[in-house]
């Protein structure tokens, strides 16, 4: 039976730009026929991986639980194999071995795309290449009659890799048991076979009413310009917005205990980490600016079964309005819990939902109420495991 978590938060920012596009302008989209402020998937993600770096700090996750993306992993390697091997015999070796397996080098050193690896593949990658130092060798190209070389480099470095080694480095790449591989997937291009489906999938967030953008025009004095002299030394502006987002995120329990190599104790703390992640982490665009340190008012964790995720956003199609004296967080709550309420009622399914709400909507009747994150974290982690 199919255990979906999912999570649903209501967050209002006070002026900001948290997510910017090419322009520099807060990202938005289009829905229910309006203009609404959103922060892309991409961002909210890569918040909660920068909040799993710090339970790393706090040691509730180790330094090899997760993962890196990077193009730097010829360097990484090398200084893994620090004191041990010449650091410019390392690169090369990297580079070689890494063809075995078709991931290609491209100009500076590094990988001709980002990859996302944990930490253990790339331990055991640099162990991989140590052990075979003497079998890693570059392979000969042939020429032709014109003197241009011909062939696939890649296919021919791995038909001329040592087999043992060239399987050896092929299993490495098995997700290593980083938990945000598991939760968040990866594509090797190279390598499809080596590709890792996602455990969860995160919505874009979006506003519950309508935006328009705003401009800050701001003026910065030199503090060392005469005092005879006056003017502005430099200006400009700066687009922002202020909005109530609902977020969105559904976690498959089986899923990521099953990327974890079936390690349920690792991926109970990756489910925790990431629901609490998930209401804590911020994005950080522009946040010295503007300080939008605003958490959730109300959240909503739902343990599913037997059930398709539900995505509540259609509860905000038609873009709210607050009149004055209303607050369009509390409205937002409202509407949300009726949206989820209907389709329960509709589509039926086993559920338990736990709810923080410091606005005025009553939730009751949607779940049990708690007091405290910690609580809530608890109750649906306990839930999960049932």
């Amino acid at each position: 039976m199919k255990t979906l978590i999912e999570i649903h938060a209501l967050q209002n920012f006070a002026p900001s730009n948290l997510n910017r596009d090419d322009s520099g302008a807060p990202k938005d989209a289009f829905f229910g026929g309006t203009r609404r402020a959103r922060i892309s998937s991409q961002c909210l993600k890569r918040a909660v991986r920068g909040y799993f770096e710090q339970k790393k700090d706090e040691g509730f996750f180790k330094s090899d639980d997760l993962a890196v993306r990077t193009k730097r992993l010829y360097q990484a390697i090398a200084d893994l194999l620090k004191g041990k091997r010449d650091g410019s015999e390392v690169l090369a070796k990297a580079e070689i071995a890494l063809s075995y397996v078709k991931l290609k080098a491209a100009e500076g050193g590094k990988t001709q795309y980002l990859l996302f690896l944990g930490q253990k593949e790339i331990a055991a990658l640099a162990e991989a290449i140590n052990k075979y130092w003497d079998q890693i060798i570059p392979v000969k190209e042939e020429t032709g009659e014109n003197g241009r070389k011909k062939g696939n480099k890649k296919k021919e470095a791995a038909g001329g890799a040592p087999k043992e080694v060239q399987e050896q480095i092929g299993a490495i790449f098995n997700g290593g048991k980083a938990v945000d591989v598991a939760l968040f997937g990866r594509m090797l291009a190279d390598m499809p076979e080596k590709n890792q489906n996602a455990a969860c999938q995160v919505a874009h967030a979006i506003s519950t009413h309508s935006v328009e953008r705003e401009f800050d025009f701001y003026t910065a004095v030199d503090d060392l310009k005469p005092e005879d002299s006056s003017g502005a030394d430099m200006m400009g502006t700066v687009e922002f917005n202020s909005a109530c987002f609902y977020r969105y995120a559904v976690l498959d329990w089986g899923k990521l205990v099953e990327n974890l190599q079936d390690d349920k104790e690792l991926a109970a703390r990756g489910l925790r980490a990431f629901l609490e992640g998930f209401v804590v982490a911020e994005p950080t665009g522009k946040q010295n600016t503007f300080a939008a340190h605003n958490p959730p008012e109300f959240v909503a964790v739902s343990v599913r079964r037997n059930t398709a995720p539900r995505n509540l956003a259609n509860a905000f199609e038609t873009a709210l309005f607050a009149r004055k004296g209303e607050s369009i967080t509390g409205k937002s709550a409202e509407k949300l819990i009726e949206k989820a309420k209907a389709l329960r009622t509709v589509y039926g399914g086993e559920e338990k939902t736990f709810i923080l709400n410091l606005t005025n909507a009553k939730s009751d009747d949607l779940g049990t109420t708690l007091p405290a994150l910690k609580e809530l974290l608890d109750k649906a982690c306990s839930a999960a495991q049932e």
